[in-house]
């Protein structure tokens, strides 16, 4: 294992217990050491600071790793400085934004149903290494058609949605979408090595996606007294794909982020901690970051869980919020948004606590995957000693 690239404080200091903590750690690296997964890391934060950062298995803290939809916070948190800059509304009509976008019904769309999924084309589809020709990148707008009426229904949007933010990002910024999240988020908060659109030099530390485990058949939904789930555009394939060069040099606004378990914990944690870091200027003023994490609905989603989403982020609240990605001990005011494979990432304003958990072990088996999520999280989420 290598030095961590960020500094990590004794975790008494941050009101940490060691005790609970190694807990935490333990459970962690659970399936590295029965062989499932090749690698996972870990980091839990507080106070604005690191209190744990370990990495398991094949990779070591200088690996990086695909977090996939987690990065939609941190695409969504863009949105919100927007919004702060008097440069975004979001009862706005993304056709007036974007007027090649008004296509095919699309023209009552607005900008807050791109953060809650309710916009009405969860599987509109887009060529990852089309955004760097903007007329293609129109042409995808123009031709996509809605599912239905926008606002009537939730449906996760694994990337549609977000793609379009990215692009009212550049609008209103007058800036490239990567260069405004590195010039507004990770520069000012030093998250050195969060990447969304990643350098080739870079490349050789992310640690590979890898398939593992055996997929559940119809047999073992049923014998579980639930339905199989539905197909997405979230397929081994797709996943795959971002082993590719390409792939990683595209800022995917909705699952391309590449970065430490540390990063995704001190990104979280500057959300909880008032909108910075224990020693970063202020990004996000308070205000800002409570606003965006009022609820906005909590239409049901396909499974019939009421979804609870904020503005691009996941609220715990009630005791369903495992089902959302929470651990069980999780205070209903937790908020976040986890990615595919297992990646989570959350932070809890009842504690202070944050957790980023990362691994290139996709799991075909997804109640094993999900159980693991909250194993860690229930156990992270008591950590704190006051």
């Amino acid at each position: 294992m290598s030095e961590a690239p960020y500094l990590v404080e004794n975790p008494e200091k941050l009101g940490i217990d060691p005790g609970k903590l190694e807990e935490v750690l333990q459970r962690a690296r659970r399936e590295v050491d029965e062989g499932l997964l090749p690698a996972c890391q870990i980091a839990i934060a507080r106070n604005g600071r690191l209190a744990a950062f370990e990495t398991f298995g094949d990779a070591d803290n200088d690996s990086l790793f695909n977090v996939f939809s987690a990065t939609k916070a941190i695409t969504a948190a863009a949105g919100w400085l927007l919004i702060q800059d008097g440069l975004l509304d979001v009862e706005e009509k993304v056709a007036h934004i974007i007027p090649e976008f008004a296509n095919n019904g699309k023209d009552g769309v607005t900008v807050e149903q791109l953060f809650t999924h309710t916009a009405g084309f969860p599987t509109a589809p887009f060529r990852p290494t089309e955004w760097f020709d903007h007329d293609k990148r129109m042409a995808r707008f123009a031709s996509w058609r809605l599912n239905w009426e926008p606002g009537s229904r939730y449906e996760y949007h694994p990337t549609s949605s977000m793609w379009v933010l990215a692009e009212i990002i550049e609008r209103r910024s007058e800036a490239f979408f990567a260069v405004f999240v590195r010039e507004r988020i990770i520069e000012p908060l030093g998250l050195s090595n969060l990447f969304i659109g990643c350098p080739d030099a870079e490349h050789p530390r992310i640690r590979p996606v890898a398939h593992v485990g055996e997929p559940m058949t119809e047999a073992d939904w049923t014998e579980l007294g639930l339905p199989m789930p539905p197909d997405t555009e979230v397929t081994p394939e797709v996943l795959t794909a971002f082993n590719e060069k390409e792939m990683r040099r595209v800022p995917v606004p909705g699952g391309g982020g590449i970065m430490t378990a540390a990063d995704l914990a001190l990104f979280q944690q500057a959300l909880v901690n008032g909108g910075q870091l224990a020693d970063s200027p202020q990004v996000w003023h308070p205000e800002t970051v409570v606003a965006a994490l009022k609820l906005r609905h909590d239409l049901p989603d396909p499974m019939g869980v009421p979804a609870h989403r904020a503005l691009g982020l996941v609220i715990a609240g009630d005791e369903q919020r495992n089902l959302r990605g929470f651990g069980h001990t999780n205070s209903e005011h937790a908020f976040g948004h986890n990615g595919a494979g297992g990646q989570i990432a959350w932070a809890d304003p009842a504690t202070g606590i944050s957790l980023g958990y990362c691994t290139n072990g996709h799991d075909a088996n997804p109640i094993r995957q999900a159980r693991r999520g909250v194993g860690i999280s229930s156990r992270a989420a008591v950590c704190a000693l006051d």
